[in-house]
């Protein structure tokens, strides 16, 4: 759980910043906040996954019931930051035909669930295409205040732009230094060609030490 900030560090700067991101989120729009969150990056080097972890522990220790869905179904991550089985996950319930409710796994942080990724399948994006994900999605909400969903790279596979219309909104993650303009740029062009709602732009690895980026 080293990447688990909110949780082995929690007093420290960037805990704080996560807290302020979970809030911001919920005053994003006065009176109605997502119920549903697609966290996507550019490319594999922005660390999505430990922003969409560290937001669902932030937003469970806010009092919100959280279910965190890892739907990368390349190169999943979240049973490994949760230290959990991955065993039967999102693209075995997607592969299935019952209609049983997902293998949500509990975690140590109370209000926070997991549906991991599952047995990697052979074609990700036309799983995640198919007719069960937004029923999927639809009884999580039912499940859970607040539904993260963490998707793999933007501009590698069309997999996050096929979750994004599903979601109330998608926060894109950059990385200081590291995610090149022309890249962000077209991830945010390719949201918005399927008619993403862009809550906001998360950056991380961003100097601290820097005066842009003092409190």
């Amino acid at each position: 759980m080293t990447d688990l900030v909110t949780l082995t560090d929690p007093r420290s700067p960037a805990a704080e910043a996560y807290r302020s991101l979970r809030t911001n989120l919920s005053l994003n729009v006065p009176g109605e906040s997502p119920r549903s969150i697609l966290v996507v990056a550019p490319s594999p080097a922005e660390d999505r996954a430990v922003v969409a972890a560290n937001l669902a522990v932030a937003s469970a220790h806010a009092g919100h019931a959280v279910i965190l869905v890892d739907a990368d179904l390349h190169r999943p991550s979240q049973h490994t930051l949760f230290d959990l089985d991955n065993g039967a996950g999102l693209a075995d319930y997607l592969a299935a035909t019952d209609s049983g409710d997902p293998t949500l796994q509990d975690t140590s942080v109370p209000g926070l669930r997991v549906l991991t990724a599952g047995a990697p399948p052979a074609n990700p994006a036309a799983l995640l295409d198919g007719p069960r994900t937004a029923g999927l999605l639809a009884r999580l909400s039912t499940l859970a205040g607040l539904v993260i969903v963490d998707a793999p790279p933007l501009l590698a596979v069309s997999d996050a732009a096929v979750l994004a219309p599903l979601l109330d909104g998608v926060l894109l993650v950059v990385a200081a230094g590291r995610t090149r303009r022309e890249a962000a740029r077209a991830a945010r062009e390719a949201l918005d060609r399927v008619g993403a709602n862009v809550l906001g732009v998360v950056l991380t690895e961003a100097d601290a030490a820097a005066t842009e980026y003092r409190y």
